[in-house]
């Protein structure tokens, strides 16, 4: 009965579903744009442009999260609020890319578990906001909503929504995934590279120092490997690594151009990028998000805060994924430091109950910002990693997988959330503060994260050991 029922609901969305049925759906936080035949013509274009991404890439990366889904393995996904073309260049990208692989390298060292990275990398452009419009100085404009739609200048020309935005978007994703590709592959990720990973600027943190540490002890894991005939020539995992892209589906006219119909299977993808996810904002009932994101092949995620209800919750994954594919669905939690024990259990114990194969990744940023004395938006770190320690001992308490984490990171020596170990205080928040949205953990809180997620994990997986003896 449970097989036919899904064989049955899978008919039945291969039938209604196309690229476009969502147009006939309520979508929130789309912007207006005044030239209808200028927005067609960029998605035509767009629409005759190579794939970013590949159909059998998101096939791998499913295949990866199931492995999460299982408590096999452990997701790592992070990268910018908003990439911007301004901060576009080959450095920033590398040392994001950096970051990730040392953090990586500390979760797999301490966990014994693989790594899946994602980077919010090569087209997380669009930020959804909370009013349309903004006021400075008693003049009201449309609200910058990414790089990808409008400027961030605040002037009449500038707040305009411009198709042609689209068209620089694919462009720079572009040349950011080519350049990922050749770190991933081109020797970069060898991890006989590990110690050349360290950012210059993380000399004075007391987890540079327990990093190197990890980096000696990996080093002569391979001195060993290599004197009983195994290298990186015999065993190529050791000299490349597997690095996937990802970024919120906002922008539904972009997202629709770059969908396409795989050769093999003849299932659409969305080739923008290897996974996409569902916002706060827009994950409800009806919505035009939810309709496109259902009938796509890639891994999706949903973003879920202390709005959502089990019932509405279960709903979207019968929507989503009524074949109940492991890897497919990844649930991304996001409730601040304060509400995460006391919301998050209800929604854990409706998935488990019913039976859905999901990823639990935790996002500790978007629930914990405030607003500084000096006026800066800001994350204080403590609270990000009290929210992840809640996440940990929710899925602990409830037999459930802490499978993965999702932060708003950058490898530049920025200075936009407060605390960690080399301190950043309220009033140093101006000294760097770059981002073009909301404020991100630089290198060296984000491997201060990694050791406290390694931690975790090594808990985790006694527990683990314990119950299964």
């Amino acid at each position: 009965m449970g097989i036919a029922r899904i064989d049955w609901m899978e008919t039945i969305m291969a039938a209604n579903w196309a690229p476009d049925s969502w147009t006939a759906a309520e979508a929130r936080q789309l912007p207006t744009y005044p030239d209808r035949e200028a927005l067609v013509a960029a998605t035509d274009q767009l629409a005759g442009y190579p794939p970013l991404v590949f159909a059998g890439e998101a096939r791998n990366l499913t295949a990866d999260l199931a492995q999460v889904a299982e408590g096999k393995a452990f997701l790592l996904q992070g990268g910018d609020c908003a990439e911007s073309f301004a901060e576009f260049h080959p450095n920033n990208i590398r040392d994001t890319f950096r970051v990730i692989l040392q953090m990586a390298v500390v979760l797999t060292f301490a966990s014994k578990l693989p790594t899946v990275k994602v980077g919010r990398m090569a087209g997380q452009f669009a930020k959804p906001r909370s009013t349309d419009t903004e006021v400075i100085g008693g003049v009201e404009l449309p609200s910058y909503r990414g790089d990808n739609i409008n400027d961030i200048a605040f002037t009449p020309e500038g707040r305009v929504p411009d198709p042609q935005r689209m068209i620089r978007s694919y462009s720079q994703a572009a040349a950011t995934l080519n350049l990922l590709r050749a770190f991933a592959t081109g020797g970069y990720a060898n991890l006989h590279q590990v110690h050349r990973w360290t950012h210059d600027f993380m000399g004075r943190s007391p987890w540079a120092k327990k990093y190197a540490d990890v980096a000696d002890r990996i080093g002569e894991a391979l001195d060993f490997m290599a004197a009983c005939g195994i290298d990186a020539d015999s065993v190529p995992q050791l000299k490349s690594t597997s690095f996937y892209t990802s970024h919120e589906a906002l922008l539904l006219p972009y997202e629709q151009a770059m969908t396409r119909q795989d050769s093999l299977t003849g299932d659409w993808y969305d080739t923008s990028a290897h996974f996409l996810w569902i916002g706060d904002r827009t994950r409800f009932d009806g919505s035009a998000h939810v309709e496109f994101l259902r009938g796509i092949g890639n891994p999706i995620g949903i973003k879920c805060g202390p709005t959502l209800e089990p019932d509405a919750l279960l709903r979207m994954l019968d929507t989503l994924n009524p074949a109940r594919v492991p890897g497919r669905m990844t649930l991304i939690t996001r409730y601040g430091h304060d509400k995460i024990e006391a919301g998050l259990p209800k929604l854990v114990r409706a998935v488990l109950r019913e039976g859905h194969p999901v990823v639990w990744s935790c996002d500790p940023m978007h629930g914990n910002t405030i607003k500084a004395t000096t006026g800066y938006k800001t994350r204080p770190f403590d609270r990000i990693l009290a929210e992840v320690r809640g996440f940990f001992a929710v899925h602990r308490a409830e037999g459930s997988h802490a499978g993965g984490i999702h932060a708003e990171m950058t490898g530049q020596n920025v200075t936009e959330c407060t605390g960690g170990a080399i301190a950043v205080t309220e009033q140093s928040l101006a000294d760097r503060y770059h981002t073009h949205c909301d404020p991100r953990l630089n290198a060296g809180q984000s491997l201060e994260l990694a050791f406290l997620l390694a931690e975790m994990l090594n808990t985790e997986m006694a527990e683990r050991r314990r119950v299964a003896a």
